[in-house]
């Protein structure tokens, strides 16, 4: 990270945690299932149905932490996509929906999680070569700022499950 941008991520982070804490504190004891760990779009094979690939992610976590990644759009969007995705998983295992209120926390630690993951093995040399954009000022910027809009976005009131 350049040192310019040292105090404003460090501060940034510690508000984040704060108010990722609250977001678990509103959502209360939740339930932990095996996981994907990282389920979006992108690691979906369909033919005659959904294959779930990439599976080196998988854990123990609250379900939503395998739905969110599947929402997309505006919040009007999101809740009627999530509205479906919770009748489907409700053919299987019930779904809390205080765990909704886990969405953006979950989206802010998924960012916090990768910049820390490729920092952790910069010094391979591989990484350089895969992710040069990790060493540039412009993606700790624009980190910065997804992580601000993560932090306006935490203080917003959870998706909802519309009633049918």
């Amino acid at each position: 990270m350049p040192p310019h941008l040292d105090s404003a991520f460090a501060g940034l982070s510690t508000d984040l945690m704060v108010s990722i804490r609250a977001a678990w504190q509103r959502a209360g004891r939740t339930g932990d299932i095996r996981l994907h760990g990282d389920c979006h779009p992108g690691n979906l094979l369909w033919q005659d149905g959904p294959f779930f690939v990439d599976t080196d992610d998988c854990q123990m976590g609250p379900a939503i932490q395998d739905l969110w990644m599947l929402l997309s759009g505006s919040t009007a969007e999101m809740e009627l996509q999530m509205a479906d995705l919770a009748e489907g998983y409700r053919q299987f295992m019930e779904f809390n929906p205080r765990e909704l209120q886990l969405i953006e926390a979950l989206r802010s630690l998924r960012m916090l999680h990768h910049a820390a993951w490729l920092a952790k093995r910069w010094e391979d040399p591989a990484f350089p070569i895969a992710f040069p954009w990790f060493g540039e000022t412009r993606y700790w910027e624009n980190l910065i700022l997804g992580l601000r809009e993560q932090l306006s976005a935490l203080q917003e009131p959870a998706l909802e499950l519309p009633l049918h």
